[in-house]
Order: C-alpha cells, then sequence, then structure tokens
C-alpha cells in the first residue's frame, strides 16, 4: 500500500513538472511571436509641428514611407477658396494648416517633386501632377495622395494613430 501512495504522489509531483514546464514553453513561444519594441516604436512618428515654414514642404519618414509635411502659405489658402475637396484635406494644428501626405504618387508609387515656384507636386516618371493640397491636377494618377493616420495632440502630430480628424476624413471620403 505504501508503494502504491508513493507512486501516486511521485506521479503528481512529475504532472506538475511537466505541466509548469509546459506553462514556461508556452509563454516563452508567445514572447517570440510578439514585435520587438523597435518594430512597435517604428510604428509612430510624433511630429513638432510648430517647427515648420510656411510653403517649405519637408519630407518626414513613417513606417519606411516619405511624409509630405507642407504648412500653407496664406496665398496657397487663397487659392482653396471656393474648392470645398481642397478646405477637406487641410489638416490644421494650432492656427496653421497643413497638406500632409504619404509622398507616394497613386499611379505607380513614384516619389513626386514639389515645385515651390509653382506650389505643386510634378511626378516626373508619367507627367502626374498634384496640387498643394495633394489632389490631383493631371492625370494619369487615379486619385490625390494618400493621407497616413495621424492624431492631433496640441502642436503634435502623431503619425500611427486615429484621432478625431483622421476618422472624420476617411468617413467623408477624403482618404482611404
Amino acid at each position: 500500500m505504501k508503494e502504491n501512495s508513493r507512486r501516486g504522489f511521485m506521479g503528481k509531483a512529475f504532472g506538475a513538472v511537466a505541466g509548469l514546464g509546459a506553462i514556461g514553453s508556452l509563454v516563452a513561444m508567445k514572447k517570440s511571436w510578439d514585435p520587438l519594441p523597435s518594430v512597435k516604436a517604428a510604428g509612430f512618428t510624433t511630429l513638432d509641428m510648430s517647427i515648420y515654414e510656411e510653403g517649405v514642404m519637408v519630407t518626414e519618414k513613417w513606417r519606411g514611407k516619405p511624409i509630405f509635411v507642407l504648412k500653407k502659405t496664406p496665398e496657397m489658402m487663397k487659392d482653396e477658396e471656393g474648392n470645398p475637396e481642397a478646405q477637406a484635406r487641410n489638416i490644421k494644428v494650432g492656427n496653421d494648416n497643413f497638406m500632409i501626405a504619404i509622398g507616394l504618387c497613386t499611379h505607380l508609387g513614384c516619389i513626386p517633386a514639389f515645385r515651390k515656384d509653382k506650389g505643386d507636386f510634378l511626378c516626373a516618371c508619367h507627367g502626374g501632377m498634384f496640387s498643394a493640397s495633394g489632389l490631383v491636377t493631371k492625370v494619369p494618377p487615379p486619385r490625390g495622395f494618400d493621407i497616413p493616420p495621424f492624431k492631433i495632440d496640441g502642436n503634435k502630430l502623431l503619425l500611427g494613430e486615429v484621432g478625431p480628424e483622421y476618422q472624420a476624413m476617411k468617413d467623408n471620403g477624403v482618404t482611404l
């Protein structure tokens, strides 16, 4: 009888150790599937919008893509008067209006050049043109520049997080 109780105890002890080992293995496996902290951090980019100058197009980087940031001049804003489609693409941070877009032509993914003298973008590959608002002014691009997900927090813009302003643009068909 003593032998059977010892075997029962040893069996339970072995089962407990095996169970703990299995749990440890599952935890380690789950950790290997989680993205690295560097990958998580790459998903968000914070831009301090107070540093940009009017009329100067700056290319930032988010998730390996070029992001065009253009602080609009009063002349650019005047050109948009009467164009609700262009006005809907404005991103207002404080008292300033910005065009913020993924800087890839929606035709074939080329990177268009900003022409400061004309205040527009030219994709040299196939001659596509975009306004300072990111709208197509000359085909072949099928649509304007895509707007990356963003959230406004004071004078900062957080790329990669969906805020109410971006959600409204998406709901209204301004961006994909």
